[in-house]
């Protein structure tokens, strides 16, 4: 059974940790990859060629410069609603399952209420009265995509804080703050990883699907937003692919290596066991 899960997560690590570090090169990098400038116009309508590996589009932009562009907003939506949203739902998660009582049920009852708000819709109608931006799109994302992460990491803490290495730490006279971020947060950093990368890819989907319905920042590429140039300008309806598919791959790609990724960490978390997985750190 070990020897499964360890060749499960080698087979799930390898292939997400070459995806993600593949797109995470592309997109630092994408100012030297990117063999023309934004702003450069061709002979619109163009084949994928020699010159333009991607084509052109109908105003004459190069699709692949617009692909290594647009993958710098996409993955930064993603990554920073993930650290922010994630890290939300941590603080949450660790104080409503440390300190129980009052503040779970207060902390809980505010997870819930946020857990039923329409998230998109939400965002659609901020639209309406906001000038549309990645920094509003990060913003909400953020302030609605933890719940999940603050419900995990409050029932992993509920478990922690009756071991005997917190019970000690307590009588020790160390303060809850020390415990909180010295004792049990190290022991479900195996358990925020995974939340973080489903989270990461959540926040990409969303992005694509705002951007393909018109609500991303104009001003900025993203792989969302070439989507919805193709839709509006007709290369869908005349079978232009190259406008679509390939940040259509590009988003799939990356959002399987957040899945591949995520499945390496739970596997390590389920072969590694309850009883390896939580030990003291040293004080």
């Amino acid at each position: 059974m070990k020897d499964l899960i360890f060749q499960r997560k080698k087979y799930f690590t390898r292939i997400g940790g070459f995806l993600f570090i593949l797109f995470l090169l592309i997109a630092i990098f994408s100012h030297f990859i990117a063999p023309f400038q934004l702003r450069d116009r061709f002979d619109p309508f163009l084949p994928p060629g020699l010159k333009h590996l991607l084509g052109t589009n109908d105003i004459g932009n190069d699709l692949f410069t617009e692909f290594i562009y647009g993958s710098r907003t996409t993955l930064l939506v993603g990554l920073l609603t993930g650290a922010f949203a994630v890290s939300i739902g941590v603080l949450v998660g660790l104080f409503a399952g440390y300190h129980g009582g009052v503040i779970d049920e207060l902390l809980m009852g505010i997870t819930d209420v946020v857990l039923m708000i329409p998230r998109i819709p939400l965002i659609i109608v901020l639209s309406a009265f906001l000038r549309p931006s990645v920094g509003l799109m990060i913003l909400v994302m953020s302030v609605l995509w933890w719940t999940s992460t603050a419900r995990v990491i409050r029932s992993r803490t509920m478990q922690i804080r009756t071991m005997g290495f917190v019970e000690s730490a307590r009588c020790l006279g160390f303060s809850n703050w020390h415990i909180l971020f010295y004792e049990i947060l190290p022991n479900i950093v195996m358990i925020i990883i995974p939340e973080f990368l489903i989270t990461v890819a959540s926040a990409m989907i969303s992005e694509a699907s705002l951007s393909f319905l018109g609500l991303g920042d104009p001003t900025l590429k993203s792989w969302g937003m070439m989507i919805h140039h193709a839709f509006q300008r007709g290369g869908f309806l005349n079978g232009m692919w190259w406008w679509y598919i390939p940040p259509g791959m590009g988003i799939t790609l990356f959002v399987l290596s957040m899945v591949f990724l995520s499945f390496a960490f739970e596997e390590t978390e389920i072969g590694m066991g309850e009883e390896v997985a939580i030990v003291p750190f040293n004080r």
